[in-house]
């Protein structure tokens, strides 16, 4: 059984220099729908063509190439969080919250990549 239950939503995170013109680029050469710009928060994010997949563009001055993370959906990040913790998973800093948008914490594999849980606040 798996230590954190995660929700049927996965959301690709990318560096991007400018969400706007990015979002614009994806929706025309790979047919993604913008679901939303969040201006104050650098954030954007597109529904890909799979279903429970979107694709969120983080804005950057120099975005890192190759730098996908993976971000899990899940109904209770305190819990999952924990969960993790307690199997001495490595988290980077606190959990960020958006009120009434999101909240999101970063952790690690065991080979150092980047992963992230997310809990929607929005419903």
């Amino acid at each position: 059984m798996p230590v954190v239950s995660l929700d049927n939503t996965i959301t690709l995170a990318l560096s991007v220099r400018e969400r706007h013109a990015s979002a614009e680029w994806y929706e025309k050469m790979l047919g993604f729908r913008l679901l939303v710009h969040i201006d104050e928060a650098g954030w954007s994010e597109m529904q890909t063509n799979t279903q429970g997949v979107t694709l969120g563009l983080g804005e950057q001055s120099e975005p890192t190439p190759g730098n996908t993370v993976p971000v899990f959906g899940v109904a209770d990040i305190a819990a999952a969080r924990g969960a993790l913790e307690n199997a001495d998973v490595k988290f980077d800093g606190e959990t960020e919250t958006i009120e009434g948008m999101v909240s999101v914490a970063t952790f690690y594999d065991p080979d150092g990549n980047a992963l992230m849980l997310a809990q929607d606040l929005s419903k």
